[in-house]
C-alpha cells in the first residue's frame, strides 16, 4: 500500500467512526451505509486539498448540493475540519450529533452526591488499575481537555504507555522529535489540543503507542485494535499500564453501541490481558448544541452547577457515579463552553492565558488561519492553537502555555500572510 492509499484508508475508518454511533444510536444500517458511500466521494475530493482551510472550503460548497439524507456523513467531516481549525462551537453547532443512549433513570441527588474535579476523582480511582480508557467525541475538542489533565497525574501512578486513536505507525521519528505533526495520524490529529495530548505524554516520558487497524469491519476493527494493545504494550512489558483515548464506544465495557453482538475493543482487550479497564465515558454529558426539552444534561447542570468537567461522587461511600455502570464506570460531566470569543474551557483550568488577534494578520486576503507554534518545534509541527477567521473586521483570541511561539497568519492555500514572534509570560 503506497502512502496515498494509506491515508485514504485512515480517513475512510473516520467515516466509520460515526457510522457505528449512528448505528448504536438508532439509525438504520442501509441509511449509514449510502451516507458512508456518499462521504467515500468527500473524502477523495478532499485528498488533494493542500490545507484545512482549503478542506473546509470545499465542504461548505459541497454541502449545500447534497440531498438533505445525505448530509449526515459530510456535516461529521465539515465538523472535524472546523474543530481543527479551532471553530470549536461552530463545530458543535453544525453538527448536533446526539449519540447518547436515552437516560429514563433517576438522576443522582445532590444531597447524597457531590460534584468532584473530575482530574483528581479518576487519577484515586486508577491508583490500582492496570488500565484506564477515556473516550471523546470525535467533533468536539472539549473532550480532549480532560485527558491532557489526567496525563501528569497517571504518569505519577506509574503509568508507562499511553494510546492514542489518531496516531499510526507511519511516524518513527514521533517520540525522537517529541511533537507530532500531520504525518504522525489521522486528520483529527491537526486539532491542536490532540495535538497536545501527544506532545505532553512524550514529555512526560510515556511510550506512545498507536493502535489503530486496517480492518475492514467493525467487528474486525475492535479486535484488531486490542490485538494492537496487546502486543505492543503487554506482550512488549508485562508490568505496563496503559491509558488508552479512544472515540465513542470503543471503550464499551458491554456490546450494544456497535451493533448487535459487536465485541468491543475494551472488551477484548480485557479477555487478552486479564485487567479490567477503568472506563470513562465524556461523550453523554456535554453540550451538543441544541436545546432539547426535559433534557437531562439541563437537569444535570442545574442540580450541580459545574464549572469544569466534574465527576458525581457519592456523599457516604465515596463511589463514582454512571448513567450506565455496564458500559462505563464512571461518567464525566462537562459544562457548557461560555459566551466569550472563544470557550472558556480551552484556558484549561487556567493554565493558558489568551492573546488577542484580529484579521489585521491576515493583510486583506480571507479567509485566513491564524495559529501559535513553539518556536522550538519546525513548521510541520501541530499548532498550540490556532483560529480561522472567515469575515472581515474580525477578532478573536489563542490560548497559550507561558513560552515563546511563532504566530503566522495563513491563506486557504498555505501561503504565509503575516509572522512575528510571540512570547507568553508565565
Amino acid at each position: 500500500m503506497d502512502k496515498d492509499q494509506g491515508v485514504a484508508r485512515r480517513h475512510l475508518r473516520l467515516g466509520c467512526m460515526l457510522a457505528c454511533a449512528m448505528l448504536g444510536a438508532g439509525f438504520a444500517a442501509p441509511a449509514a451505509a449510502d451516507q458512508a458511500a456518499q462521504a467515500r466521494d468527500l473524502y477523495a475530493e478532499l485528498q488533494p486539498l493542500k490545507s484545512d482551510l482549503q478542506r473546509y472550503q470545499h465542504l461548505v460548497d459541497a454541502i449545500p448540493r447534497l440531498e438533505h439524507d445525505d448530509r449526515i456523513m459530510p456535516l461529521q467531516l465539515l465538523a472535524a475540519v472546523e474543530d481543527e481549525l479551532g471553530l470549536y462551537d461552530e463545530a458543535i453547532r453544525d453538527f448536533p450529533f446526539d449519540n447518547r443512549v436515552s437516560f429514563t433513570g433517576e438522576l443522582p441527588p445532590p444531597e447524597l452526591w457531590r460534584a468532584d474535579d473530575a482530574a483528581e476523582v479518576i487519577g484515586k480511582l486508577a491508583k490500582d488499575r492496570r488500565i484506564v480508557m477515556i473516550n471523546e467525541a470525535h467533533h468536539d475538542g472539549h473532550t480532549r481537555a480532560l485527558t491532557l489533565a489526567l496525563l501528569p497525574r497517571l504518569r505519577a501512578e506509574g503509568f508507562t504507555h499511553f494510546a492514542a486513536e489518531a496516531l499510526h505507525d507511519g511516524d518513527p521519528e514521533l517520540a525522537g522529535r517529541g511533537y507530532p505533526t500531520p504525518a504522525s495520524g489521522s486528520q483529527y490529529l491537526h486539532e491542536p489540543l490532540y495535538g497536545e495530548i501527544v506532545r505532553q505524554a512524550l514529555k512526560l516520558g510515556f511510550i506512545v503507542v498507536p493502535y489503530e487497524s486496517d480492518a475492514a469491519t467493525v467487528a474486525d476493527r475492535e479486535s484488531g485494535q486490542a490485538r494492537q494493545l496487546y502486543r505492543k504494550v503487554f506482550e512488549a512489558d508485562p508490568k505496563a499500564r496503559l491509558f488508552v483515548h479512544a472515540g465513542y464506544a470503543h471503550i464499551d465495557k458491554a456490546p450494544g453501541n456497535l451493533g448487535a453482538g459487536v465485541q468491543t475493543m475494551a472488551m477484548q482487550l480485557k479477555q487478552i490481558t486479564g485487567f479490567d479497564p477503568l472506563s470513562i465515558d465524556q461523550t453523554r454529558w456535554r453540550d451538543i448544541g441544541v436545546r432539547l426539552d426535559n433534557d437531562p444534561y439541563r437537569q444535570l447542570l442545574a442540580l450541580y452547577k459545574p464549572q469544569t468537567a466534574v465527576v458525581l461522587v457519592r456523599r457516604d461511600d465515596g463511589s463514582a457515579w454512571s448513567a450506565d455502570p455496564t458500559r462505563h464506570d464512571v461518567d464525566v460531566i462537562l459544562p457548557p463552553p461560555g459566551h466569550q470569543r472563544r470557550p472558556r474551557w480551552l484556558s484549561l483550568d487556567g493554565r493558558r492565558s489568551s492573546r488577542l488577534i484580529t484579521t489585521d494578520l491576515c493583510a486583506g486576503h480571507l479567509p485566513c488561519v491564524v495559529e501559535a507554534r513553539y518556536a522550538d518545534e519546525d513548521e510541520q509541527a501541530i499548532a498550540a492553537d490556532r483560529f480561522a477567521f472567515l469575515a472581515a473586521d474580525g477578532m478573536s483570541s489563542l490560548y497559550l502555555y507561558p513560552g515563546k511561539y511563532v504566530l503566522r497568519a495563513a491563506d486557504a492555500q498555505g501561503r504565509t500572510l503575516a509572522e512575528r514572534k510571540l512570547e507568553v509570560a508565565p
